[in-house]
């Protein structure tokens, strides 16, 4: 790394669009590996004021003038670039300053680019290339439709801070980084001291690529100073740390008088349970022992989502520890960069005390089981032994209320599934369980009982083993948080996580104004009439455009002939009887899929055109039954239309209903199709 990323004065911080000198005095972070004194993080004299300001006059409206798709399209290249060899072997470098092994970095740092990939793609796949969506179904509020409301989703004018834990310096950015920004909000980083270079390299790297709008992201590396004091009802915070840390930064007067949205991610006592049919000698149980260990090692234990107790069935508690001591032995703690080592460091000699201490309060109720592996002659370094402790006293609150935040497990003994659930809830609210087994009642009733108490539940058995991410992986697109002591909040959790960044107002108009707000048809709205639609090209049609078919009969013979050729003789098709004792049908009715079929031949223009392919229908309903000798028609309608950037075409939804002679809808619902931009616009040939 350069000088400036790394050096023994003071980390510099990012701020209004350039890198700012830290104060003197500040506090001092380490190499968790030799104990030797990197350099000091301090914010003395930085204008947290003016860096909240700067966000919301330039990164916020820079951030939020994109559409989501731009959003998502600067994610994935931010992310492609974190990939890159040559940007990654540096930080992985630096990352062993941490006491984090290599495959501690690949979670962190190549973890951290997954988020933004797979946040880029969702972006592409789920929201609008719009800044403004449409959030659920129109909602009538008159008679004769004139009236009516949508939900949509808008940014915020406002800035997303982020207040970070140390074991995870790049990944923990990037996670809250990803959604925010994609919500339309520029974000300031505050990450922990013992680990604010690392995020300082990897910021370093994304803001010289020059990807980023300016003030979408700022660096404090130091303390938050008066941030907080700084922030209103626009913005959000998200937190991750202690759950006392957590309760300041909740109560913060700001944050309650300004109703700031806030987030945290505290602690969390994570369980894994081995259900009683999971005997030694099953899969189940061999992958149960080889977690826990994988969890007391990985970043060192260092992890939020790490197991800190084990549930075992009384019959099995002595052989899971036997099989787990043996495993353990294998491990090599000492200096990452050493070949052949495969746990590194705490962070630093005030986490290794804190966790000896947690040790020993855990010792009051459990019996340390095993503290093997072998580590390196490193005594000024931050290493603790991998330590298995079997609980004495399952029922002590200390065994489910301490979290020794570092390389150490407790196994508990439960006597039935019953037992299990409540000694598991004792964590009150955690981030993740595992369940290891293959009975599926065992494991259903487990789940069910513990569901209430974590933001997840990995379910693990032989036939998903290998394909499986693990238990403490968290998944961009699904929800990490929990309730309770770990924080009541969602980190991640795909479009939750990012909207939760977002405005939901309930809009209500005219269907014209509505529609007009949402850019999305809405029934009851003016309509044009520009030919067949299908003869338009992507940038030619407008939402509202709209071609009203011909009719046709639909008659016995048609159904009887639609029944033949697919097989499909359902009674209320065939048999005139029984079709007459129906209380939905009363009588012979068409298929619904030939009164689809009838209304594609309606409205489909046949010779190449625009029109590239139609690959979907969306909230199909039978609303009224069609019956021999009605006589359908159809009115399609563009609904929505989404720009895909550099494809040559876009995504149109159309509003189609099927209509019979009496003005009822036989069927309504969206057809997708692709349809080409207009020659030389957005790649088209």
């Amino acid at each position: 790394m350069s000088g400036d990323a790394m050096s023994t004065t003071a980390l510099q911080h990012f701020v209004l669009g350039e890198w700012v000198d830290g104060g003197a005095d500040g506090q001092p972070y380490v190499d968790a590996v030799t104990g030797e004194q990197l350099g000091t993080t301090s914010s003395v004299g930085i204008d947290m004021g003016a860096i909240v300001d700067y966000a919301r006059t330039v990164g916020n409206p820079a951030v939020s003038s994109l559409t989501f798709h731009e959003r998502g399209t600067i994610l994935r290249n931010v992310g492609k670039l974190l990939l890159d060899d040559a940007v990654k072997a540096p930080l992985y470098e630096l990352s062993t300053r941490t006491g984090a092994t290599s495959k501690d970095s690949w979670i962190d740092i190549d973890g951290g680019a997954g988020v933004l990939l797979t946040y880029a793609s969702k972006a592409r796949k789920e929201l609008p290339n719009s800044t403004i969506m449409v959030d659920g179904a129109y909602e009538p509020l008159s008679r004769d439709d004139s009236f009516g409301a949508v939900h949509v989703r808008t940014s915020r004018s406002g800035v997303a801070v982020q207040i970070n834990a140390y074991n995870f310096a790049v990944w923990g950015m990037l996670e809250k980084f990803a959604p925010s920004f994609l919500a339309g909000l520029p974000s300031i980083v505050k990450p922990a001291p013992q680990t604010a270079f690392l995020a300082q390299a990897a910021v370093r790297v994304i803001v010289d690529s020059g990807l980023l709008p300016d003030g979408a992201l700022q660096l404090i590396c130091g303390g938050p100073g008066d941030l907080l004091d700084h922030l209103d009802g626009q913005d959000s915070v998200a937190f991750t740390g202690s759950a006392a840390t957590g309760a300041i930064v909740k109560s913060h007067p700001n944050l309650i008088a300004k109703s700031v949205h806030v987030t945290t991610e505290a602690d969390s006592i994570n369980s894994a349970v081995l259900t009683p049919s999971a005997a030694p000698g099953t899969a189940e149980f061999d992958l149960f022992v080889a977690e826990i260990v994988s969890e007391m090692t990985t970043k060192a234990g260092q992890k939020c989502t790490a197991i800190r107790r084990g549930f075992v069935p009384e019959a099995h508690l002595d052989a899971a520890g036997t099989a787990i001591v043996e495993a353990l032995g294998s491990v090599i703690v000492g200096n990452p960069s050493t070949q052949g080592v495969t746990m590194g460091a705490l962070v630093d000699g005030s986490q290794k005390q804190r966790v000896l201490d947690a040790i020993g309060e855990l010792s009051t109720a459990a019996a340390v089981v095993s503290t093997g592996a072998h580590i390196d002659d490193l005594p000024k370094g931050a290493f603790v032994a991998p330590t298995l402790l079997a609980a004495t006293d399952r029922h002590a609150d200390v065994i489910h209320s301490v979290e020794a935040f570092g390389p150490v497990a407790t196994l508990i003994p439960y006597a039935d599934i019953s037992e299990a659930i409540d000694l598991v809830g004792r964590g009150e609210g955690s981030l993740v369980a595992s369940l290891y087994g293959s009975d599926v009642g065992e494991i259903a009733e487990l789940a069910r009982g513990i569901a209430s108490h974590h933001g997840r539940v990995l379910v693990v058995d032989e036939t998903m083993a290998a394909a499986s991410t693990g238990h403490g992986s968290p998944l961009p697109m699904l929800t990490h948080g929990g309730p309770g002591r770990a924080g009541g909040g969602e980190e991640l959790g795909g479009m939750r996580s990012v909207f939760s960044h977002m405005q939901r107002t309930a809009i209500q108009g005219s269907p014209a104004m509505l529609t007009a707000i949402g850019g999305e048809y809405i029934t009851g709205t003016p309509t044009t009439d520009k030919g067949h639609p299908f003869k338009l090209n992507f940038d030619e049609l407008a939402v509202g455009d709209s071609l009203t078919t011909e009719s046709r009969v639909v008659t016995d013979e048609d159904i009887a002939h639609f029944a033949e050729f697919t097989g499909d003789t359902f009674y209320a098709h065939m048999d005139e009887e029984a079709a007459a004792r129906s209380p939905i049908f009363g009588g012979i009715v068409a298929h619904g899929y030939l009164v689809l079929s009838f209304a594609a031949g309606l409205f489909v223009d046949p010779p190449e055109g625009p029109v590239l392919a139609n690959y979907g229908i969306d909230r199909c309903r039978f609303a009224t039954p069609t019956r021999p000798g009605d006589e359908v028609h159809v009115v399609l309608t563009c609904k929505r239309k989404t720009q895909l950037d550099g494809r040559g075409y876009g995504e149109v939804a159309w509003d189609t209903k099927v209509i019979n002679q009496n003005g009822e809808v036989a069927a309504v619902y969206d057809v997708l199709t692709m349809v080409a931009n207009a020659p030389g616009i957005n790649g088209a040939a």
